[in-house]
């Protein structure tokens, strides 16, 4: 079996982890890299393959639908994930049409069987005899909606199209939709932090414009940075990076603080806060920080993210809803389960994996562990809530219901003004309809995930 046959199965199968086992590529694809031993060549053909085919599955569905004369959807999974992987090749990459129709049918005969050859050669064929923007066309005017058509041309489910034009809307900027649904389908560039007092920004890379710790990785593999730093380097998206200092930078750190990281998984931005503890302690202010993860396993991840740092910070496996306690701390970050929609570009099948019906029963759980971090602050404590999701049921109404049950006992700080004073650069963030303080992070205005951030304040 040749490298690019190689490429091609690793790329196969981790779109068979991901559609069968829920499993996330990002987590996948590197162990299947390493096992296969792909040259450095072969490995970035399958990270493409493989992420290309997950931001483009919506077009390409509906591209094999009207190529094969029948819904995507009915049929078999494996054939289904070959056919992406080979209309992903014939319409978004310079393999030759040959050997991505070729090289499909040969992973058909392998992973499939004899019986399902046949029909995936016609199919791609058919589809090599067009180029890339007639066939969206054909598959466009099989849409019987605007939103549909909308969906088919940018790869987008028309449910989650509809909640991020919602929430652009609110901010007056609908009219960024498009640039937002094509910042999901760019690949990001791969951004990391310099814990602060424990690393440096490496001299031969690029500073990111907001963050004073992020940094662009240089060229080459980051995770040897990583490893050459112990950790102290790692790779952190810049809205990850701003939703950590927005909560240690809220107001000056005095001595005696206990600080709470609720929902800590995987553990980038409890290092980062971390790192701030620290730096406090070095100038002689004595702060306490925790962890909460209810998971055991992603528990474990957040140990091993703390791993550089210099004091023990402890990690506790309890439910978040339960874990903060009552008046206990002065600092609490809420980096809450959600939809995920405001990561489209790192974690593409995000946009396949949720649906409209898992939007409630999310939110009812972020209401609860955004009430139990406000029951467990002090007096004049505040509590960071993010979510990477720009989803207004999860954002806006989520905390507006928080605080109208808290009445005149908690108060909405303007995260946008900590924001500001935080960045190294001027700040875009828009004013919502509601009036609110909160920070809506964007893909296509910040390069950044669609972060957002809430800043509430317990009563003194």
């Amino acid at each position: 079996m040749s490298g690019a046959i190689s490429a091609r199965r690793v790329a196969y199968e981790t779109l068979r982890a991901v559609h069968d086992a829920d499993a996330y590529a990002n987590l996948v694809l590197p162990t299947a890299i390493a096992r296969a031993r792909l040259s450095p060549g072969d490995a970035a053909l399958a990270t493409e393959l493989t992420y290309g085919t997950l931001r483009q599955q919506g077009t390409w569905d509906a591209v094999i639908g009207v190529a094969a004369k029948r819904p995507a959807d009915t049929l078999d999974p494996p054939v289904r994930d070959i056919l992406r992987l080979g209309v992903h090749q014939l319409l978004a990459t310079r393999v030759p049409p040959h050997a991505a129709v070729n090289e499909s049918v040969a992973l058909t005969r392998d992973s499939v069987g004899e019986r399902a050859v046949g029909f995936v050669n016609a199919v791609l064929r058919t589809i090599g005899t067009a180029d890339p923007a007639t066939w969206v066309s054909r598959a466009e005017e099989a849409a019987r909606s605007d939103d549909e058509r909308l969906s088919v041309r940018t790869s987008h489910p028309v449910w989650v199209i509809r909640a991020l034009r919602r929430a652009l809307d609110d901010e007056g900027r609908a009219s960024e939709l498009a640039d937002l649904l094509a910042a999901d389908n760019d690949p990001p560039r791969v951004t990391m932090t310099a814990l602060p007092g424990l690393a440096t920004i490496p001299e031969e890379s690029d500073q990111t414009s907001f963050s004073p710790y992020g940094f662009r990785a240089p060229a080459g593999d980051p995770g040897r940075l990583v490893a050459a730093s112990h950790g102290a380097l790692r790779v952190q998206d810049e809205g990850s990076q701003l939703a950590a200092l927005a909560l240690s930078e809220v107001a000056p750190v005095r001595s005696g603080e206990r600080w709470l990281d609720l929902c800590a998984a995987p553990g980038g931005k409890t290092a980062l806060l971390a790192a701030r503890v620290f730096q406090a302690r070095e100038a002689g202010t004595a702060v306490e920080l925790e962890a909460n993860e209810v998971s055991p396993t992603r528990a474990g991840l957040v140990r091993r993210s703390l791993e550089p740092i210099p004091f023990e910070v402890p990690v506790s496996e309890q439910d978040g809803r339960e874990r903060a306690g009552a008046a206990a701390y002065d600092r609490i970050l809420v980096d809450a389960p959600c939809t995920g929609l405001g990561a489209l570009r790192r974690r593409p099948e995000s946009r396949w994996r949720k649906s409209p019906q898992d939007v409630a029963p999310l939110a009812q759980l972020q209401r609860e562990l955004l009430s139990a971090a406000v029951a467990g602050l002090r007096p004049g404590g505040v509590v960071a809530y993010v979510t990477c999701s720009p989803h207004l049921v999860e954002t806006r109404d989520v905390a507006a219901e928080v605080t109208d049950h808290y009445g005149n006992g908690l108060r909405e700080l303007d995260a946008r003004d900590v924001l500001r004073r935080v960045s190294r650069a001027p700040l875009d963030l828009a004013t919502p309809n509601s009036g609110a303080g909160r920070a809506q992070l964007w893909p296509h205005r910040h390069g950044t995930d669609a972060m957002s951030i809430t800043l509430l304040q317990r009563a003194q």
